[in-house]
């Protein structure tokens, strides 16, 4: 199967499982339909679109024996490993919102590297502490990315809450209190994760980029991005933080360390014309 066709596949899943989660939970009152979690085909439709999107990101990836890597690449990773932590966490928390938000975002990223094909070349990747600096990064993009989404989803359950407009979806929804221990959760992960990201690179960054740390704006970004979690971190153990400031925390670390990496590669590949 052609890389493209891999691409296509995906999105189509994607969106497909996004339109029917949206006519089966979405739509009327809460009290009109039954609430239900993922069907057995749901989850089987999803493993099928992330093994498409999987596919398709190994052949962008390795196109021969070099390791190509870009923006689009870096968005479409972290939304396929995003989503493949959601089929996790949907299996013992009912976070079906999350399918309305991150299935659509999924779609338009599989096929960003067919729109931007990747020309940064990574000279660097046949290092196993580079291989393993980038795993750890990317994993804690993708977690940050699913606290994002489920910030978003957070966010929009209160404000229906509060206006006494609930849908099936989000009458099936776990209490709020019980979402915000599930983002807790997400972002300890990951905050350890981005902490071994930012000291691994700083500590051994001639090993790892062949060159000394430089304190550009990808540096900067993204120890900003560790400061404001932190900060959300603190915030909650010491002062109890929760509701809307938790949520805006988040958004806001969410953000910048989206700017640190992905912001500085699309900038430099689209804007700036360099690789």
């Amino acid at each position: 199967m052609s890389s493209i066709l891999l691409h296509l596949v995906a999105a189509f899943l994607y969106l497909a499982l996004a339109v029917l989660s949206w006519r089966s939970r979405w739509r009327g009152a809460a009290l009109d339909r039954p609430r239900s979690a993922l069907a057995a085909w749901e989850r089987a439709g999803l493993i099928i679109a992330l093994l498409a999107h999987g596919a398709a990101l190994t052949r962008e990836i390795f196109p021969g024996d070099a390791m190509h890597f870009s923006f689009s690449i870096a968005i479409s990773m972290i939304l396929w490993l995003a989503i493949a932590f959601y089929w996790v966490e949907s299996l013992y928390a009912r976070m079906e919102g999350l399918q309305m938000i991150g299935l659509p975002v999924a779609a338009v990223a599989v096929m960003l590297p067919s729109l931007f094909p990747a020309q940064h070349l990574l000279t660097n990747a046949s290092s196993m502490e580079f291989r393993a600096h980038f795993l750890v990064a990317m994993l804690a993009y993708s977690l940050f990315t699913l606290a994002a989404l489920h910030a978003m989803l957070m966010a929009f359950a209160e404000e229906r809450l509060h206006k006494g407009r609930l849908t099936p979806l989000l009458a099936s929804l776990p209490p709020l209190l019980t979402m915000e221990t599930l983002l807790f959760r997400l972002i300890h992960v990951a905050f350890a994760l981005l902490t071994l990201t930012l000291a691994s690179g700083i500590l051994f960054s001639e090993s790892l980029f062949g060159k000394a740390l430089s304190f550009n704006h990808k540096t900067v970004f993204a120890i900003l991005s560790w400061l404001i979690f932190a900060a959300l971190l603190s915030g909650r153990h010491l002062r109890g933080w929760r509701g809307r400031k938790v949520l805006r925390w988040t958004l806001a670390g969410f953000v910048a360390l989206m700017l640190a990496y992905v912001g500085s590669r699309f900038v430099l590949e689209v804007l700036l014309g360099r690789n």
